[in-house]
């Protein structure tokens, strides 16, 4: 039954590429051939980011990625999660293990969860704890709606944007545990940096962070 519905959903609603849009051929999953061979994987140091152990990052914020993730955030493509959650955890895997007691993420605001549905970081971090079996943590919450960070492109400015954006969630322990951080964007590192040490100040003893995409700094372009 499962496999005859499937065959339906994918007859009335055929399935495209999450980069580029283009309708999958036979044996394609989520992602073109062409695009999966062209995807711009993150190489080089990721960005430094005050009270962050460690940050791993899966791809180059540019082009037809970055297109992609502006769908998911802002169009409605939620389902994108699944794909890029699940790029994210083999990265994790492959750069920073499965050592955690827990994954936690940066989220947005209630006005903005409200208006948008979802939270894309939230999104990304249930995907990434499932293909981890690791428990996920809500750890941390955003106060009042501030400017978003993508509109800022001085650092200092994005730091004071985001200072004093966050706090632990009422009830949550996060007192001598090790936690991933999910991310989506990364850019001056100020928002983790933020979240880093909040998670500290209430008593966290490493927060290691991941996010899905970085912009190319102006050495690799």
């Amino acid at each position: 039954m499962k496999r005859v519905i499937s065959w339906l959903l994918d007859l009335l609603y055929p399935p495209k590429c999450v980069i580029c849009r283009r309708l999958l051929a036979a044996g394609e999953t989520e992602i073109c051939a062409d695009c999966l061979e062209a995807l711009p994987n993150f190489e080089g140091p990721a960005p430094q980011v005050d009270g962050c152990d460690v940050l791993c990052v899966t791809l180059f914020y540019e082009g037809a990625v970055r297109e992609s993730f502006l769908r998911f955030k802002f169009s409605g493509r939620d389902f994108y999660a699944d794909t890029y959650g699940k790029w994210m955890a083999g990265t994790i895997c492959d750069k920073l293990g499965t050592g955690f007691d827990g994954i936690c993420w940066v989220p947005v605001s209630k006005k903005r969860r409200r208006v948008r549905g979802y939270d894309q970081s939230e999104l990304l971090a249930r995907v990434i704890a499932k293909k981890l079996s690791l428990p996920l943590v809500p750890a941390l919450q955003k106060h009042a709606e501030r400017g978003p960070q993508s509109h800022i492109k001085d650092a200092a400015q994005r730091r004071s944007n985001a200072s004093g954006a966050f706090s632990v969630l009422p009830g949550a322990d996060v007192s001598g545990k090790t936690l991933l951080l999910i991310d989506d964007i990364v850019t001056t590192g100020a928002t983790l940096s933020e979240c880093c040490r909040v998670l500290k100040g209430a008593g966290a003893a490493r927060v290691a962070c991941a996010a899905f995409a970085s912009p190319r700094n102006e050495n690799e372009r």
